[in-house]
């Protein structure tokens, strides 16, 4: 009597546990679900299929680059600003100008570049027996050098440029007949001049594009150095067809 009483006390504690056992060596012994399973190899006509589309997406793409990047000249227009120092002791001052040019290009990518550019703007040099406190003054620079395209997109590209040449000032033509030396500006010469200038250009169309330069210009005036710095903007318009 004893020995049953033992019996169904432990068939009392085994049967709740019983169906936790069961579903476990269910699970265990099941197959693997489909979360476990690899996703079913591609078959060759698939992935030909999907090779050809991307070859014709670098086409196309080749073709863009090609149609907006093969011109043998570019011609551009700017406008901009310089932040320039006119005199030994003298604060710098806003130079407004223009920014002309064109590139000879010998591939897709390299070019020689010819620019002239001209800039305007007013010195402050202080209160003076002359009354004079604000005189017009303005520079000129043509310079040449090579062009080399980056990064090309067929709507972008990016290019650096480095320019040499010289620069005319006429720093004395509103001064009243007093000159330079007696304001404190450097005084009228031709110099060298020196550009360096990473420039950004969005295509409209393949031969008509938008374009933003920053620019660096050293110029050597009275026999030091000038550190310009700033930027200009415009338009540019490609024409011709490399061989």
């Amino acid at each position: 009597m004893y020995s049953f009483r033992r019996l169904a006390l432990l068939l009392a504690l085994a049967l709740p546990a019983m169906p936790a056992v069961l579903a476990q060596s269910s699970s265990s012994s099941a197959p693997a679900t489909d979360q476990n399973q690899q996703p079913a190899a591609q078959t060759p006509q698939q992935i030909s299929v999907q090779a050809r589309i991307r070859m014709r997406r670098e086409q196309r793409r080749a073709t863009a680059i090609h149609d907006a990047y093969d011109h043998l000249y570019e011609a551009f227009t700017d406008m901009g600003y310089l932040r320039f120092t006119p005199g030994p002791s003298r604060q710098r001052l806003t130079f407004y100008g223009w920014d002309t040019g064109a590139t000879r290009f010998l591939s897709e990518r390299f070019g020689v570049t010819v620019d002239a550019r001209g800039y305007y703007g007013t010195a402050y040099v202080g209160l003076n027996q002359y009354n004079l406190t604000r005189p017009s003054i303005s520079e000129y620079n043509v310079m040449a050098g090579p062009t080399y395209r980056f990064y090309l997109l067929p709507k972008y590209s990016v290019s650096g440029r480095v320019l040499g040449g010289v620069a005319r000032n006429d720093f004395s033509g509103d001064t009243g007949g007093f000159g330079t030396k007696a304001l404190g500006l450097y005084p009228d010469a031709t110099t060298f001049a020196a550009s360096a200038g990473v420039v950004g250009q969005y295509n409209v169309t393949p031969t008509v594009g938008l374009r933003l330069s920053g620019e660096y210009l050293l110029t050597g005036y009275g026999s030091t150095i000038q550190n310009s710095f700033g930027f200009t903007g415009g338009l540019v318009y490609r024409f011709g067809k490399q061989q």
